[in-house]
């Protein structure tokens, strides 16, 4: 388990305990000490296995667009077991909800130490991209390596993407951000091009606090704004309709424009088509026509709170090559 830490004394008892156990990578005492001091005031991720802290990760503002992973490390009993890369995507997901563009990370250049030839290896594994060298950044013995990763490129965005169903921050959304997404959800595919999804964007008090009077069990009830998604059975051809298809399409490529421009939210839609059918009653709010269905609601607006990335299965356990295997 990904533990975001506030504390700054159980952060600097964390680091000590697993920094004082790499000391082939962290050799020189001076500066294990600097990190454990550091790490103290800084956003700090720990993974918890066996009732006990096996691993941190430390984050640093090096500029108002720029975060970078200060310091990481993880025991070496569990090495291996994918808490670097659970750690890796905590501390993304806090950077990029906190409205940061880019992620940084120095190391060691590789072909000076087979120890950092892993640590650059797994870097890149996690997407950073070479930047620069720095020669002698810390000294002529150890070139700085400068990896960096774009959290705005599409596929971070969708990396980075995750249901929040916490509360908002009551500042409201410009309206030109409104329309970008929904230009990104008018801008998916739809099978064989009969559009059959439309949207009302919804930032006016008065219709929120209608429509929100109607949800029961109440969610979403903090956002400053909504955009409701519409449905219109046509048939592609024969008796095949692809209207499910077109509104997913199009709800998915809002919610990752909605991420990119540093908003949050959920896709609900049982919640409101369920046997009580909200989606009539708001429907009746908004004045839609009887072709067309409410099938959805995405509240929009900025995160008010902490969330981290949730569990899921591993990669090789859903994805397969050529065929499929066991």
């Amino acid at each position: 388990m990904i533990r975001f830490i506030t504390d700054p004394d159980k952060r600097r008892e964390i680091s000590c305990t697993i920094l004082e156990s790499l000391k082939d990578w962290f050799e020189v005492e001076e500066s294990r000490e600097d990190y454990i001091t550091r790490s103290a005031d800084r956003p700090f991720f720990a993974a918890e296995e066996d009732g006990r802290y096996v691993g941190f990760l430390c984050l640093k503002e090096t500029g108002r667009h720029t975060s970078e992973i200060a310091v990481m490390g993880v025991l070496p009993g569990y090495h291996g077991k994918g808490i670097g890369r659970r750690l890796f995507a905590a501390a993304r997901d806090y950077a990029s909800m906190n409205g940061y563009s880019f992620l940084q990370v120095k190391t060691v250049k590789s072909g000076v130490y087979p120890d950092y030839d892993k640590t650059n290896e797994f870097y890149k594994r996690l997407g950073f991209k070479e930047l620069e060298v720095v020669e002698e950044y810390w000294d002529k013995d150890n070139p700085c390596q400068i990896y960096v990763m774009s959290l705005k490129s599409a596929v971070n965005i969708i990396a980075v993407r995750h249901s929040y169903r916490g509360k908002f921050l009551p500042e409201p959304v410009p309206k030109e951000d409104l329309m970008t997404i929904a230009r990104a959800g008018m801008d998916a595919p739809s099978g064989c091009n009969k559009q059959t999804t439309e949207l009302i964007v919804v930032d006016e008090a008065d219709t929120l606090s209608k429509i929100k009077a109607l949800i029961d069990p109440p969610v979403a009830s903090t956002a400053p704004s909504m955009i409701v998604v519409l449905s219109r059975k046509i048939n592609a051809y024969r008796d095949r309709c692809f209207a499910v298809q077109d509104y997913s399409a199009a709800i998915e490529n809002m919610l990752l424009a909605i991420v990119e421009l540093g908003y949050q939210s959920c896709w609900y839609e049982g919640h409101i088509t369920d046997d009580d059918r909200i989606c009539d009653k708001i429907a009746s709010v908004l004045g839609v026509p009887d072709d067309l269905e409410v099938v959805c609601i995405l509240p929009v607006g900025k995160a008010a709170e902490d969330f981290h990335v949730p569990s899921k299965k591993q990669f090789a356990e859903r994805v397969r090559f050529n065929r499929y295997t066991s």
